[in-house]
């Protein structure tokens, strides 16, 4: 057995296991060990993990590789929330002053600002919404590091019959996360999630870029919306293409966890 000694961080619900490295280690985190980490019976339990491999000294304080994983093992490009937990807990660790980090993730580099007087808030510019053709029975589909199709929620159907129209809209791209949506007031917007690779969370914050993007385009909602999520609110800004993500940011605690 070896020892991992992580923090657990949420955004807004969405939580992660954070693992902060050196530069070349990542490779410990087998898909079956994430897997055995997210468990939320026989584990710590988790949306994902997100492993931030700390390297010299640059922009904000560290130069810093995200490797972020889906609670399944499979690796994911981008998370709004996880990248914002990652920052948290990379401050935490170096005991750093800093409030931006420049973070390089496999959608691109990406900078997440702590805001100065409340630092439990972190901002993350999240580069350009890439708009996609939207399979049949969604009204839109997106791209921001990760693919994520956008449909009107029913508030009648039943989380299966949720989950069955989910694995249908997804497969249009060979796995995708799943926004359903609702609108609930001048540039306010209410979702669901059923992401790849983990099923429902709390909270997306690709998703939420993806849906006001989405929702702009078609002239529901301005260049900036307050995006409901089940666990708590993300603040969306865009700007031409590219979109800026707001939200909180939370530690849990310190875990040590026991890995094969």
């Amino acid at each position: 057995m070896t020892l991992r000694f992580l923090q657990k961080w949420h955004g807004a619900g969405n939580d992660f296991l954070v693992d902060v490295l050196d530069y070349g280690t990542a490779a410990w985190w087998t898909a079956e060990r994430v897997r055995e980490a997210c468990d939320r019976h026989r584990g710590v339990g988790a949306d994902g993990v997100v492993v931030a491999e700390v390297g010299a000294e640059g922009h904000g304080g560290h130069e810093v590789i995200m490797s972020l994983f889906n609670a399944d093992g499979s690796r994911a490009e981008m998370s709004g929330n996880g990248i914002r937990c990652l920052a948290a807990g990379v401050r935490r660790v170096t005991r750093g002053r800093w409030t931006e980090l420049d973070v390089v993730t496999d959608a691109g580099l990406r900078t997440v600002a702590f805001d100065r007087e409340d630092p439990t808030w972190a901002a993350v510019a999240m580069g350009e919404v890439e708009m996609l053709t939207a399979p049949a029975g969604a009204f839109g589909a997106a791209r921001v590091g990760n693919p994520h199709v956008v449909a009107w929620d029913d508030e009648d159907a039943s989380l299966a019959d949720l989950e069955a129209r989910a694995a249908t809209l997804a497969s249009a791209f060979g796995g995708a996360n799943v926004e359903f949506v609702r609108l609930i007031g001048d540039d306010r917007v209410a979702l669901r999630v059923f992401e790849r690779g983990v099923g429902w969370t709390l909270a997306c914050g690709t998703g939420s870029c993806a849906v006001a993007a989405v929702l702009r385009a078609q002239g529901h909602v301005g260049d900036r919306v307050v995006v409901a999520n089940p666990g708590g609110e993300l603040e969306v800004t865009l700007q031409g293409r590219s979109a800026r993500l707001r939200g909180p940011v939370a530690f849990v605690g310190n875990v040590e966890w026991s890995a094969r």
